[in-house]
């Protein structure tokens, strides 16, 4: 049986989830409409690769997996999005929780959206480096978790706003 690390659904994963890291940590290096351009072809390839990753069938460590993005690297990735996109960095926003929707309208961020996905896919990342098994897995166990409870919904809410951003231009 091949080992979970090395499936076709895993490298896919952790594929697209490079590819989103690059862009958020080369944000600087783009205009914001080329940028836009890009989250918004990579996005739904990560929320499609994610979907469609095999179940593991545990974690290989008694522990939590390691974190490696510091307060330093979120801060980075958070700014460098920030100042891209400038006043259309903000967006309203209906809260979800669990599936159930409020009345409660809030100001929400591009750039913290970002940064949150940011957070947990090079803390991924950072785990493939070490090319310790073990490791490797259970990152992906933990990023696979940390979708369903979290930024899978600011993935969505991320590309709802760019998208936004796109069509209001127009």
């Amino acid at each position: 049986m091949q080992n979970y690390i090395y499936k076709d659904s895993t490298i896919a994963f952790v594929t697209a989830a490079a590819q989103t890291c690059l862009l958020v940590e080369k944000s600087s290096e783009y205009d914001r409409d080329e940028w836009r351009e890009q989250v918004l072809r990579i996005l739904p390839v990560l929320y499609l690769r994610t979907r469609l990753l095999e179940p593991a069938e545990r974690m290989m460590e008694e522990e939590e997996p390691q974190r490696f993005v510091t307060e330093e690297d979120y801060n980075y990735a958070l700014v460098g999005v920030r100042n891209l996109l400038g006043s259309d960095d903000a967006y309203l926003d209906v809260f979800v929780d669990r599936g159930i929707y409020t009345d409660e309208v809030q100001t929400a961020y591009i750039s913290e959206g970002m940064a949150d996905i940011y957070q947990e896919l090079k803390d991924l990342a950072a785990a493939f480096q070490t090319g310790e098994e073990p490791i490797m897995n259970d990152a992906v166990v933990a990023c696979r978790e940390a979708f369903e409870e979290h930024w899978g919904q600011k993935l969505i809410a991320v590309m709802r706003a760019l998208h936004a951003l796109g069509e209001n231009e127009n």
